[in-house]
Formats: C-alpha cells, sequence, structure tokens
C-alpha cells in the first residue's frame, strides 16, 4: 500500500541508528512501534527476532498488523475448511457482486440520485468489495474464523480495494474519470502471510499512543507520528469504513466519516507539543526514537528540549524522497530530511523493569 509516512525505504537507517545508539547485544529485546500503520516497521523487527507491541488508532492499520504480527503460524481455515470452504479467496472471488454500503456511497452509479456524485471505485469493483465485507461478516457472526483469521481476511481486502482505489494516492479526493489501474477488476489476494519466529510474543493494539503508554514497558519505544495537519483519519477513511463495515454517517463532497475520536493531536501544532512531551514522560522504555521530518509541526529544538529532559540525547539524519499524494502539486524541493531522534532514558524516570 502507497502509505503517507511509510518508513519501508528507510528500514535500514532505523536498524542502524538502533544498533549504533542503543548498542543491542542480540535482538533478544522488546521493540514497540506505536504509531505503526501499515506495520512495516513492526515486521522488519519481528522479522530480526525481537518481540513486538505494534498499535495504532486506525482500524485497517491496526487489523494488518494483528494478521502479520501478532499471528505467528500459517493460516489453516480450519473451521471454514469443516463447512465446505478449502479457500477462502477462491470462494470469496466467486461471489457475485452486492449492492451495499460502498457501492452506494462510493460509485457514480450508487450516488447518480444524490445531491453529490462520488466516483471512489468503478460500480463492479464496489459491488465486489460489498460482497466480500458482508460474508466475511457473516463468517465471523457464525464463528468460523478466529480473530486473527478475520483479520487476515479484511486486511487482504482493504489491500486488493486500495489497488483498485480511483484517487491520486489518499482518500480526500476521487478523479474525475476512472484511471487504468481503477478500471481493472478487483482480485482479492491473500497478504503476505504472518512471520513465524519460534517462541516470539506478540501483542497488537488498537489505541491512542498516549494513553497505551500507561499500560506497557519494554526495551525500545519507535515513535512514527503524523508529521503534519493531515489527518489519517480523513486521508484514509475510505478504508476505516471497509475495515469497520459500521455504515457511519458520512459527509461532504468525499463521504467521510462523521467522528472525532480518531482526530490525532499530533496533527494540531498547538496539541503535537504537549502530546509528545506526555509520551515521551510516561514512557517505560529504555530507549526511545523518534522519526521525524525537516517540516515537522514540531520545532526540531522543541523536540531536542523536551527529550533532553529525559536522559541522553542524540540525533541522526539522512536525506529521503519526499512522499507526493499529488502528482500535480508543486514542491520546492524533491526531498525531505528524515531525523530519527534518540532518547536513552535516564534510570530515575523509569520503573523497577530495568
Amino acid at each position: 500500500m502507497n502509505y503517507i509516512g511509510s518508513k519501508y525505504s528507510i528500514l535500514d537507517f532505523i536498524d542502524e541508528t538502533v544498533l549504533d545508539f542503543a548498542h543491542p547485544v542480540s535482538n533478544n529485546y522488546v521493540f514497540c512501534d506505536i504509531f505503526s500503520g501499515t506495520g512495516v516497521v513492526s515486521k522488519y523487527f519481528k522479522r530480526k527476532g525481537c518481540s513486538v507491541i505494534s498499535n495504532d488508532i486506525q482500524s485497517y492499520s491496526y487489523m494488518i498488523s494483528k494478521a502479520l504480527i501478532e499471528n505467528n503460524e500459517e493460516y489453516s481455515f480450519d473451521t471454514l475448511k469443516g463447512h465446505g470452504i478449502d479457500d477462502p479467496f477462491t470462494y470469496l472471488n466467486e461471489l457475485p457482486g452486492l449492492e451495499g454500503f460502498i457501492f452506494k456511497n462510493y460509485t457514480l452509479l450508487g450516488t447518480e440520485k444524490e445531491e453529490i456524485q462520488r466516483l471512489y471505485f468503478s460500480d463492479d469493483n464496489a459491488k465486489k468489495i460489498d460482497a466480500i465485507r458482508v460474508q466475511i461478516e457473516d463468517w465471523k457472526r457464525a464463528n468460523y474464523l478466529t480473530e486473527n483469521e478475520y483479520c487476515y481476511l479484511v486486511a487482504s481486502l482493504v489491500e486488493a480495494a486500495d489497488k483498485v482505489a480511483n484517487t491520486a494516492s489518499v482518500y480526500e479526493a476521487f478523479l474525475k474519470k476512472l484511471k487504468a489501474s481503477a478500471a481493472k477488476p478487483l482480485v482479492f489476494r491473500p497478504l503476505d502471510q504472518a512471520i513465524c519466529i519460534p517462541n516470539g510474543v506478540y501483542a497488537c493494539y488498537n489505541e491512542d499512543a498516549n494513553q497505551l503508554i500507561e499500560k506497557i514497558h519494554g526495551d525500545i519505544l519507535y515513535m512514527d507520528p503524523p508529521y503534519n495537519t493531515r489527518k489519517y483519519d480523513t486521508n484514509y477513511h475510505l478504508l476505516e469504513t471497509i475495515a469497520l463495515y459500521d455504515s457511519p454517517q458520512i459527509k461532504g463532497k468525499t463521504g467521510v466519516r462523521l467522528e472525532q475520536k480518531k482526530k490525532s493531536r499530533y496533527c494540531m501544532k498547538r496539541e503535537a507539543i504537549l502530546a509528545f512531551e506526555d509520551l515521551v514522560k510516561k514512557a517505560d522504555f529504555k530507549y526511545l526514537f523518534l522519526s521525524y521530518n525537516d517540516e515537522g509541526i514540531i520545532s526540531m529544538g522543541d523536540i531536542r528540549k523536551i527529550m533532553s529532559k529525559y536522559g541522553k540525547y542524540r540525533c541522526y539524519s539522512r536525506k529521503h524522497k519526499r512522499y507526493k499524494s499529488d502528482a500535480k502539486r508543486e514542491y520546492a524541493k524533491d526531498f525531505t530530511i528524515e531525523y530519527i531522534h534518540c532518547l536513552e532514558k535516564d534510570p530515575k524516570f523509569l520503573s523497577n523493569n530495568f
């Protein structure tokens, strides 16, 4: 998935920074990815052999991580097989289309009688998304799926839907005409199978980071909060609706969800500094790492000042290609500077876990 702020291209930089600053003698440590997004950092450190805590307030992100991080075995779908469904992906791909919530609210045909017409998906793809999502929910209610199997199927659908979405990249707007990729039929494929690590310990959460931090502890806390005023709950609102399939109230030209609880304090300049210091102060982790670029709404000076209050601070940097969510947008430069701010927390600010 093409995702704002994805750290896929700088995983080596993150790993090198952790090794240089924290000097772990082995990979037998607890790594927390508290703003996990699509889970690329969590997956990387799971593969290294770390125990992983993953968290994101967005439900689609949580389901991706729960399916690929928390689970530690190959998906067998034994209960479905016991009811005559050998391969859920083949079965779901062959379902007839359904005129459900996605079709009725996010296609031209579905909204043709409305004041606002939307073109996020082709008619056929939206019907397929609805049919698959309804069937997954029916299986869950019938107890045919474990929680991880359920998340795996939903996460796979979110990924498949994103590939045929009629957007420039995010869901703040749709294109006026179907682009070539959006006109192709949706193919429901499985995500990568879970990464199986013997004796691994993993936990995934779907909570506000500043609330979760009071309940967890570990060795390394990796923080990758939103950098600016672009909100993930609006940028990816349609993926959230597909994940939850809760028929939410929607509004406006884009059909954004009418909810307030997932609006991040890190996207509001007046709130971001307070939220960040609260997170650093409460963190019961020996080492803290913050990914933040040179255009973030919290200044370099404020980050240094806050982190330095709690122990030994250091900063690493690397030039990073800019994420362009809109190909037509003009930028002064094609890159940003990605910083990783590091803190070794003074023991007096830690519990007796260390």
